[in-house]
């Protein structure tokens, strides 16, 4: 069974958080979700996810995927978490799949990860791609290699169905689409 680890820091984005582990459930992928502190995470709209597991209970090698949903300051306290960048960095160097969304890809570029990589980021942010090297794009997700990313709330719903297409294939992706009405909305 494919399986993804999915951070959660104080600030991150409800919709983006909660549609990609939605969808990569839906499709068969075991998620993790995985606080930075213990307990409860209050997202940057209030809400509150109770995480599976602490950060200090899992690590990359444990999984196919590593996501890190956006928000402000969610994506701030994932980029200055050293133990987040690490597990980023042994991730990717695995050729494991290494998402983010909105202002997340902006970790992903202080992880080193992005060199030469098209991507995309929440817009106005494009700086801090360049800053490690991505190429920006403004496609509303963009899959390079193991990387895949993409620019905010909005498109969360495609984001996470381009994981699950990734992770456990097309025929999963497209039954999940459908059933969640996703083929209609997304035309």
């Amino acid at each position: 069974m494919a399986s993804a680890l999915v951070f959660l820091a104080s600030g991150f984005e409800e919709i983006e958080a909660s549609t990609i582990i939605d969808i990569l459930r839906r499709s068969g992928v075991k998620v993790a979700v995985v606080g930075l502190v213990p307990g409860p995470v209050e997202g940057s709209h209030g809400m509150k996810f109770v995480p599976d597991k602490s950060l200090e209970e899992v690590s990359a090698e444990d999984f196919d995927a590593v996501v890190c949903p956006g928000g402000a300051p969610g994506y701030e306290n994932l980029r200055r978490n050293h133990t987040v960048i690490a597990m980023i960095k042994k991730a990717f160097d695995s050729k494991k799949l290494v998402a983010a969304i909105c202002a997340a890809p902006a970790v992903l570029s202080d992880a080193g990860v992005l060199r030469g990589k098209a991507c995309t980021i929440y817009p106005g942010m494009e700086k801090e791609l360049e800053k490690g090297g991505g190429i920006p794009e403004k496609d509303i997700v963009v899959v390079d290699g193991n990387i895949v990313t993409s620019r905010g709330p909005a498109t969360a719903l495609p984001f996470a169905l381009t994981l699950a297409e990734r992770m456990v294939g097309r025929e999963v992706s497209e039954e999940v689409r459908r059933r969640t009405l996703a083929d209609i909305a997304l035309k």
